[in-house]
């Protein structure tokens, strides 16, 4: 048993498991991907996981959204200069540390966020509740534990640490 109660984990899982898994991420990777095909007239990709960080883990500075993001500082500061152009994301003095930029969602960019990640709830609700109500529940707790498996309780726009000791 391990300090939760439950069953230690099994090295090895079954192929079952892993298909499993698979063909569910496949279905959410498809709600994702309808829901960034919302916004795309309005930005891309990368521009929308900016947003959603920010969202998601309040104010950062370009450094923060860089390392997120897995690019240089240079990339990273010109995706936010577009959204700042484009009225989505606000550059504010760190009152922390004023040699610092904050970078903030503005109105236009919180609104867009949660229309996505509206869009994703309600697509994900529409498939749940296809399901049997009395299975439901253990959806609910697999998906919890995977997530915890894989490093924490995860992000908004899908991003885990995934290594040694999380």
């Amino acid at each position: 048993m391990d300090a939760a109660g439950g069953p230690e984990p099994t090295p090895e899982p079954s192929s079952r498991e892993v298909e499993a898994v698979m063909l569910a991420a496949d279905t959410l990777l498809r709600v994702v991907a309808r829901s960034v095909a919302e916004v795309e007239d309005v930005v891309n990709t990368p521009q929308l996981r900016v947003l959603v960080l920010i969202h998601t883990r309040g104010p950062q500075n370009l450094g923060g959204v860089a390392a997120e993001l897995g690019v240089h500082a240079s990339n990273a500061t010109r995706i936010c200069d577009r959204l700042v152009a484009a009225g989505l994301l606000e550059r504010r003095e760190d009152p922390a540390d004023r040699r610092y930029v904050r970078l903030e969602l503005s109105v236009k960019g919180k609104s867009l966020v949660d229309s996505v990640l509206d869009h994703r709830r309600q697509a994900i609700a529409e498939v749940i509740s296809r399901m049997p109500s009395g299975r439901r529940p253990a959806l609910a707790a697999a998906l919890e534990a995977f997530a915890a498996a894989a490093g924490g309780q995860g992000t908004s726009d899908g991003r885990f640490t995934l290594g040694a000791g999380t």
